[in-house]
């Protein structure tokens, strides 16, 4: 699967007042009607229990300067009171209070629509209720490893 290249997001929630979150990059657009998105969680994170608790999320794409966001959110231990310091990930409350990471490429507002267990993951489908698209160049993976866009294709 390292052979797919793919963006990088952070998921995030809130759980009493503390900013949750994980990096994911198993993360897909389902429908444009209604506007449903897909994120893969596994069943160990502690995240995958928030989502299931909190019903509401929010999806931040990376863009390429946010590397150290993605890394600090991709460690199986982090404390939300030093993601700031640590790698200079910043967030603003949604009027529904969902954690939205400041400077990402794309914000994406979510309600739970559906879970699917599938082998050690649960595939959680949101309904997107806002979105809040930056500018910038995105952050990749591919093969292990961050990357950065390469310049575009001739026909």
């Amino acid at each position: 699967m390292g052979r797919f290249a793919t963006g990088v997001t952070i998921v995030t929630v809130d759980l009493d007042g503390e900013v949750h979150g994980m990096t994911a990059n198993a993360f897909a657009s389902v429908s444009l009607d209604p506007m449903l998105v897909l994120v893969c969680v596994d069943h160990t994170t502690r995240t995958h229990a928030h989502l299931h608790a909190k019903k509401r999320f929010g999806i931040n794409v990376l863009c390429e300067n946010q590397r150290a966001i993605s890394e600090y959110y991709a460690r199986p231990e982090r404390d939300y009171e030093h993601a700031e310091k640590a790698a200079g990930a910043r967030f603003e409350r949604t009027q529904h209070g969902t954690p939205m990471l400041l400077g990402s490429l794309a914000y994406l507002e979510c309600r739970l629509h559906s879970a699917q267990d599938a082998g050690d993951h649960t595939i959680f489908i949101a309904e997107v209720e806002d979105v809040v698209v930056g500018e910038d160049e995105p952050l990749l993976f591919f093969r292990g490893k961050y990357r950065k866009i390469g310049e575009e294709i001739e026909k």
